[in-house]
């Protein structure tokens, strides 16, 4: 996680997260912090705000007589937390997401499990039509507790240049 302190005022800083377009190099593999416990409640309220009616996530004699033996994390949820995850590092200076492509779920997620994340910068050009951004892309594993990796997917981002983000424009 990157986190920085901006001086606005006398004596006075204001904690700043995130990368400029500058300051994401190719190659590079950021680990994000901190690590995420997913309970059962997790699963069921995320399953019930995007209604998704599938058993397997909150009805637990059904998911008994399943493979798995056990209700399994709604995978959408798997995804959302990892990106959550990354924000901090990667997309915190954002001015949008422009996709996500190459989604794998390579591993069941259960409730319990401790997730965490990485993202390796894969590419990274500037933008043809703003000035003021570039273009980054990275892919995101998420692995649980026993490193097995549980979901990747790739991520391109349009993220500000130095002086040009809406975080300073806003005052925060």
């Amino acid at each position: 996680m990157v986190q920085t302190h901006v001086a606005v005022g006398e004596n006075r800083y204001r904690e700043s997260f995130g990368r400029y377009f500058e300051d994401f190099s190719v190659g590079d593999i950021y680990e994000h912090r901190p690590k995420r416990t997913i309970t059962q409640n997790d699963n069921i309220w995320f399953t019930l705000l995007t209604m998704n009616t599938h058993p397997m996530h909150f009805d637990e004699e059904f998911a008994k007589h399943s493979e798995f033996g056990q209700c399994i994390v709604c995978s959408p949820f798997t995804v959302a937390l990892l990106v959550g995850m990354s924000v901090t590092d990667v997309s915190q200076k954002a001015i949008a997401n422009l996709g996500w492509k190459e989604i794998k779920l390579t591993h069941p997620v259960f409730a319990g499990d401790t997730l965490e994340a990485e993202s390796e910068v894969l590419d990274k050009r500037e933008s043809k039509s703003r000035p003021n951004a570039g273009i980054v892309t990275v892919r995101t594993r998420g692995m649980n507790q026993h490193g097995k990796v549980v979901c990747e997917f790739d991520r391109t981002m349009l993220i500000a240049k130095k002086g040009y983000d809406v975080e300073e424009k806003a005052g925060y």
